[in-house]
């Protein structure tokens, strides 16, 4: 059993000593295959920041722009890590990592499908022309600026100045809204009036409210004026008018403007816009004080 322990630790010994004589003979390849790495790290740095400017030229989205960059950068490290391969002798090894690297990617793009899906459906944004930086968009009952499109989400900043990080594959399989692919947005507005106004009268003065304030609107022509119902307590519109604006805020903006002139106007010329009220439609030979007095002998 001694000897058995003896024969063993002489073979570790060996073994050991053999590995030393290995890494002593191969330090400088490992120097130099350290300063190959450096240096592919910091070329990629550059080359990435080189791709980048020559990216600017192009008409490519940013998003797409920084992700071409990034895929150079990559490139570049890998290029250095096969020089490091060869300065090794471990060209044998890279098959065996080439074929370890089949079997892995295929269990990681098993468990990483979400996220592989999200950075499919960013390179497509990244593509569409109709989905920029600075548009105003509507998707997944989120609505806001596009403030960035990365390869894992689409970030929008709403009008209460938060952000929303929503999955590109969210922004790609649903419906988008954009309102700033057009150079104008339509202000729709509804309200109404009491029976008893003159409707021709209501008409006119909201259609020159609506031209005297607003520089789109050139004459009347261009704002929509439809009565739409007889309502329980009013006669209800509907106005319709464009403004020279694709945000979602400006739209606001101008409707509630409008609110404020039109009811100022209609102050001035005695327009009445009714809250909800009930008529009643009493007997003539009703009598409220008659009705309490019998009700109260009859108790």
């Amino acid at each position: 059993m001694y000897d058995q322990l003896v024969e063993a630790w002489n073979k570790m010994l060996s073994k050991l000593k053999s590995w030393l004589d290995t890494i002593i003979i191969n330090l400088p390849n490992l120097l130099i295959a350290v300063i190959v790495f450096i240096i592919a790290l910091i070329v990629s740095k550059y080359v990435s920041k080189l791709a980048l400017k020559l990216l600017d030229k192009s008409n490519l989205q940013r998003s797409m722009k920084r992700v071409i960059a990034k895929l150079v950068s990559i490139f570049v490290i890998l290029l250095g890590l096969f020089f490091i391969l060869g300065i090794l002798n471990l060209g044998k090894a890279l098959n065996t990592i080439l074929a370890g690297a089949g079997v892995a990617g295929l269990a990681v793009g098993l468990a990483l499908q979400g996220a592989l899906a999200n950075t499919y459906s960013g390179i497509v944004l990244s593509y569409i022309k109709n989905l920029k930086y600075g548009d105003w968009i509507e998707t997944n009952d989120y609505e806001g600026e596009v403030i960035d499109i990365d390869l894992r989400a689409v970030t929008i900043k709403q009008v209460d100045n938060n952000l929303v990080y929503i999955p590109n594959k969210l922004v790609v399989e649903n419906p988008i809204k954009n309102y700033s692919t057009t150079a104008q947005s339509r202000v729709i507005l509804k309200c109404g009036v009491g029976y008893e106004s003159d409707l021709k009268k209501v008409k006119r003065l909201t259609i020159d409210t609506v031209v005297n304030h607003f520089k789109a609107v050139e004459n009347q022509e261009d704002v929509l004026f439809l009565w739409r119902e007889f309502g329980d307590s009013s006669i209800n519109y509907e106005l319709r008018f464009w403004i020279n604006s694709t945000s979602a805020l400006e739209v606001a903006k101008a409707k509630s403007e409008t609110m404020m002139l039109i009811k100022e106007v209609y102050d001035q010329n005695n327009i009445n816009i009714p809250f909800p009220i009930r008529t009643l439609d009493l007997p003539k030979n009703f009598s409220l004080t008659h009705n309490a007095s019998q009700s109260s002998i009859e108790e």
